[in-house]
């Protein structure tokens, strides 16, 4: 760099500090001086100063790539040289280490070799313990069971299904998860001897799928949810230090979901206990359109005429009373 360039350094620096907006609004304030003080824009014509204007800052470009990549590759020698000259102290420290000879360790690199053993035994008890815990129950429940008989026909297509649990949702042998309109609650367990933590696990929760386990071992899932999440708003804790609980905000909130993802057994979503969907979290629409779908489920299984049923049979007895000379005795509703 010239010592030219240089002279006005600190008169252009005091400038650009003036600026808060920074370098466009700097910029703009060399161009305005130039369209008052100067005949810059007028002087020739837009395409000659517009290549003026490029030419100069294409230079400046070319010079400050160059530098930055002289930089960087100053950077990269001095770091290949560091890493050569630790590469070949550990290697003459090994050495002497198998010649049986003393060698003197620094507290950092004792620290890193702890360190590095106690991961390895870590990840030994991680590979021991994968195998069992697939084996516990979720939250030590009764398992979700078979549906094997039920009161009418209408309920025939619920057979093999599984009955929900307390949650309304289903306890396996390797998870369990629980369900409101709003949102789904799973809870993985995991037979391991020491407590969790949150590097131990992997939890990717994607818009449609799942995928949970131990870092190193076969998830415990990895599939397809039965439907869209929301991904900013679901997330994970460890809890009591053997379990991950996993929270999945829905995105349709007017469904029950039936199983958690694909490859799971499917359970029955007539059998669902609504109290716990938190009716009052709703708004007034979909609260309402809610209750009257809880209570058209309830009086099909009863039998009973649904509300729909009922609007159609009080438009009949009203045009029964207006119409007394008629005979509705073989009126049917479909």
């Amino acid at each position: 760099m010239s010592a030219n360039e240089e002279q006005f350094d600190n008169i252009l620096l005091a400038l650009a500090e003036k600026h808060r907006g920074g370098v466009p609004e700097f910029l703009h304030t060399l161009a305005s001086f130039l369209r008052r003080k100067t005949d810059f824009y007028t002087g020739a014509k837009q395409a000659e100063w517009e290549k003026m204007l490029l030419d100069v800052f294409r230079k400046e470009s070319k010079l400050a790539m160059a530098a930055h990549e002289e930089k960087l590759k100053a950077r990269e020698a001095t770091q290949r040289l560091k890493d050569e000259k630790e590469r070949a102290e550990r290697e003459a420290r090994q050495k002497e280490m198998d010649d049986n000879k003393i060698c003197d360790i620094t507290d950092e690199e004792a620290a890193a070799i702890i360190k590095e053993e106690e991961d390895k035994k870590r990840q030994q008890l991680l590979a021991s313990a994968a195998g069992d815990s697939a084996s516990v129950t979720a939250v030590n429940e009764e398992l979700s069971k078979p549906i094997e008989k039920v009161e009418d026909d209408s309920e025939k297509d619920e057979l093999g299904k599984l009955q929900p649990n307390s949650g309304n949702g289903c306890t396996l042998d390797k998870y369990m998860w629980t369900q409101t309109l709003q949102e789904v609650e799973l809870k993985i367990p995991f037979n391991v001897p020491f407590a969790l933590r949150a590097r131990d696990i992997v939890v990717n929760i994607g818009k449609k799928t799942l995928k949970v386990g131990i870092k190193g071992q076969e998830p415990v899932i990895d599939g397809e949810l039965y439907a869209e999440v929301k991904q900013e708003e679901s997330l994970w804790v460890i809890q009591d230090n053997k379990t991950v609980v996993i929270t999945l905000e829905k995105i349709n909130r007017m469904n029950w979901w039936s199983r958690l993802v694909t490859t799971d057994p499917e359970i029955s979503t007539r059998k669902i206990n609504p109290e716990s969907s938190k009716l009052s979290d709703l708004d007034g629409e979909t609260r309402s359109m809610v209750e009257k779908m809880m209570y058209d489920q309830r009086q099909k299984e009863m039998g009973l005429p649904t509300s729909e049923d009922r609007k159609k049979q009080d438009i009949l007895e009203k045009f029964k009373q207006q119409h007394p000379e008629m005979d509705f005795s073989k009126c049917k509703f479909n």
